[in-house]
Protein backbone atom coordinates (compact mmCIF):
# COMPACT_ATOMS: atom_id res chain seq x y z
CA UNK A 1 0.00 0.00 0.00
CA UNK A 2 1.93 2.96 -1.36
CA UNK A 3 -0.50 4.81 -3.67
CA UNK A 4 -3.89 5.15 -2.05
CA UNK A 5 -7.20 6.76 -3.01
CA UNK A 6 -9.84 7.62 -0.42
CA UNK A 7 -13.18 8.34 -2.10
CA UNK A 8 -16.83 8.67 -1.10
CA UNK A 9 -19.59 11.17 -0.52
CA UNK A 10 -18.79 14.51 1.13
CA UNK A 11 -19.31 14.18 4.87
CA UNK A 12 -18.60 10.42 4.82
CA UNK A 13 -15.39 10.84 6.81
CA UNK A 14 -12.83 10.60 4.00
CA UNK A 15 -10.50 13.19 5.49
CA UNK A 16 -10.74 11.76 8.99
CA UNK A 17 -9.97 8.29 7.62
CA UNK A 18 -7.15 9.69 5.47
CA UNK A 19 -5.52 11.36 8.46
CA UNK A 20 -5.75 8.10 10.41
CA UNK A 21 -4.23 6.21 7.50
CA UNK A 22 -1.42 8.78 7.26
CA UNK A 23 -0.73 8.36 10.98
CA UNK A 24 -0.52 4.57 10.62
CA UNK A 25 1.46 4.41 7.36
CA UNK A 26 3.51 7.60 7.22
CA UNK A 27 2.37 8.13 3.61
CA UNK A 28 2.07 11.76 2.48
CA UNK A 29 -1.53 12.97 2.32
CA UNK A 30 -2.98 15.27 -0.32
CA UNK A 31 -6.49 16.71 -0.29
CA UNK A 32 -8.03 17.40 -3.70
CA UNK A 33 -10.11 20.17 -2.13
CA UNK A 34 -6.86 21.99 -1.32
CA UNK A 35 -5.72 21.65 -4.94
CA UNK A 36 -9.01 23.05 -6.26
CA UNK A 37 -10.18 25.68 -3.76
CA UNK A 38 -8.54 28.98 -2.83
CA UNK A 39 -9.00 30.56 0.62
CA UNK A 40 -11.36 33.18 -0.88
CA UNK A 41 -13.69 30.34 -2.02
CA UNK A 42 -12.78 30.77 -5.67
CA UNK A 43 -10.85 27.97 -7.35
CA UNK A 44 -7.78 27.28 -9.37
CA UNK A 45 -8.09 26.58 -13.09
CA UNK A 46 -8.49 23.01 -14.29
CA UNK A 47 -5.02 23.28 -15.79
CA UNK A 48 -3.52 24.34 -12.45
CA UNK A 49 -5.41 21.57 -10.65
CA UNK A 50 -4.37 18.94 -13.21
CA UNK A 51 -0.73 20.04 -13.09
CA UNK A 52 -0.61 19.86 -9.27
CA UNK A 53 -2.34 16.46 -9.27
CA UNK A 54 0.00 15.14 -11.96
CA UNK A 55 3.01 16.03 -9.82
CA UNK A 56 1.54 14.19 -6.84
CA UNK A 57 0.73 11.09 -8.90
CA UNK A 58 4.32 10.92 -10.18
CA UNK A 59 5.50 10.38 -6.60
CA UNK A 60 6.29 6.92 -5.27
CA UNK A 61 3.94 7.22 -2.28
CA UNK A 62 0.74 9.11 -1.57
CA UNK A 63 -2.75 9.18 -0.16
CA UNK A 64 -5.12 11.25 -2.29
CA UNK A 65 -8.36 12.23 -0.55
CA UNK A 66 -11.32 13.26 -2.69
CA UNK A 67 -13.64 12.34 -5.52
CA UNK A 68 -13.38 14.83 -8.37
CA UNK A 69 -14.86 12.35 -10.84
CA UNK A 70 -13.24 14.12 -13.79
CA UNK A 71 -9.80 12.89 -12.63
CA UNK A 72 -10.82 9.64 -10.92
CA UNK A 73 -9.96 7.43 -13.88
CA UNK A 74 -6.38 8.72 -14.01
CA UNK A 75 -5.96 8.29 -10.26
CA UNK A 76 -7.37 4.76 -10.41
CA UNK A 77 -4.87 3.84 -13.12
CA UNK A 78 -2.00 4.90 -10.85
CA UNK A 79 -3.11 3.68 -7.42
CA UNK A 80 -2.61 0.32 -5.75
CA UNK A 81 -5.33 0.70 -3.09
CA UNK A 82 -8.78 2.30 -2.97
CA UNK A 83 -10.84 2.96 0.13
CA UNK A 84 -14.49 3.74 -0.68
CA UNK A 85 -16.50 5.19 2.16
CA UNK A 86 -20.05 4.26 1.19
CA UNK A 87 -21.75 5.81 4.21
CA UNK A 88 -25.53 6.46 4.41
CA UNK A 89 -26.58 9.90 3.16
CA UNK A 90 -28.06 10.98 6.50
CA UNK A 91 -24.72 10.33 8.22
CA UNK A 92 -22.92 12.29 5.48
CA UNK A 93 -25.28 15.24 5.99
CA UNK A 94 -24.62 15.07 9.73
CA UNK A 95 -20.89 14.95 9.03
CA UNK A 96 -21.06 18.12 6.95
CA UNK A 97 -23.11 19.92 9.60
CA UNK A 98 -20.69 18.85 12.34
CA UNK A 99 -17.76 20.54 10.60
CA UNK A 100 -19.37 24.00 10.38
CA UNK A 101 -17.16 26.40 12.32
CA UNK A 102 -14.31 23.90 12.61
CA UNK A 103 -10.89 24.71 11.10
CA UNK A 104 -9.71 21.74 9.02
CA UNK A 105 -6.48 20.94 7.21
CA UNK A 106 -8.41 19.61 4.21
CA UNK A 107 -10.11 22.91 3.28
CA UNK A 108 -8.60 26.38 2.87
CA UNK A 109 -11.45 28.04 4.78
CA UNK A 110 -13.72 27.37 7.73
CA UNK A 111 -17.31 26.70 6.77
CA UNK A 112 -19.67 29.15 8.44
CA UNK A 113 -23.07 27.65 7.72
CA UNK A 114 -25.08 25.18 5.75
CA UNK A 115 -25.23 25.25 1.97
CA UNK A 116 -28.54 23.92 0.60
CA UNK A 117 -27.07 23.33 -2.88
CA UNK A 118 -24.17 21.31 -1.43
CA UNK A 119 -26.54 19.37 0.80
CA UNK A 120 -28.66 18.50 -2.24
CA UNK A 121 -25.52 17.32 -4.05
CA UNK A 122 -24.90 14.96 -1.11
CA UNK A 123 -28.51 13.70 -1.23
CA UNK A 124 -28.09 13.06 -4.97
CA UNK A 125 -24.63 11.47 -4.62
CA UNK A 126 -25.83 7.83 -4.59
CA UNK A 127 -27.78 8.40 -7.80
CA UNK A 128 -25.48 10.82 -9.63
CA UNK A 129 -21.93 9.94 -8.55
CA UNK A 130 -21.87 6.40 -7.20
CA UNK A 131 -22.74 4.67 -10.51
CA UNK A 132 -19.74 6.32 -12.22
CA UNK A 133 -17.50 5.43 -9.27
CA UNK A 134 -18.71 1.81 -9.46
CA UNK A 135 -18.16 1.73 -13.23
CA UNK A 136 -14.58 2.98 -12.84
CA UNK A 137 -13.86 0.60 -9.96
CA UNK A 138 -15.06 -2.28 -12.12
CA UNK A 139 -12.90 -1.11 -15.02
CA UNK A 140 -9.74 -0.50 -12.94
CA UNK A 141 -10.26 -2.73 -9.89
CA UNK A 142 -8.13 -5.65 -11.09
CA UNK A 143 -4.71 -5.60 -9.53
CA UNK A 144 -5.78 -3.08 -6.92
CA UNK A 145 -6.98 -3.58 -3.40
CA UNK A 146 -10.48 -2.10 -3.11
CA UNK A 147 -11.93 -1.82 0.39
CA UNK A 148 -15.47 -0.53 0.90
CA UNK A 149 -16.68 0.69 4.26
CA UNK A 150 -20.42 0.97 4.89
CA UNK A 151 -20.01 2.65 8.28
CA UNK A 152 -17.50 4.88 10.03
CA UNK A 153 -17.13 2.12 12.62
CA UNK A 154 -15.87 -0.25 9.90
CA UNK A 155 -13.32 2.36 8.79
CA UNK A 156 -12.22 2.95 12.39
CA UNK A 157 -11.86 -0.78 12.99
CA UNK A 158 -9.73 -1.14 9.86
CA UNK A 159 -7.37 1.59 11.06
CA UNK A 160 -7.23 0.10 14.54
CA UNK A 161 -6.13 -3.26 13.10
CA UNK A 162 -3.67 -1.83 10.57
Amino acid sequence: MKKVLVIGCPGAGKSTFSRGLRAKTGLPLYYLDMLWHKPDKSHFTQEEFDCALSEILKSEEWIVDGNYIRTLEERLRRCDTVFLLNIPVNECLQGVKARVGVRREDMPWTETGSDPEFEQWIVDFPRDQMPKIRELLTKYGDGRRVVEFRSRAEADEFLKNL
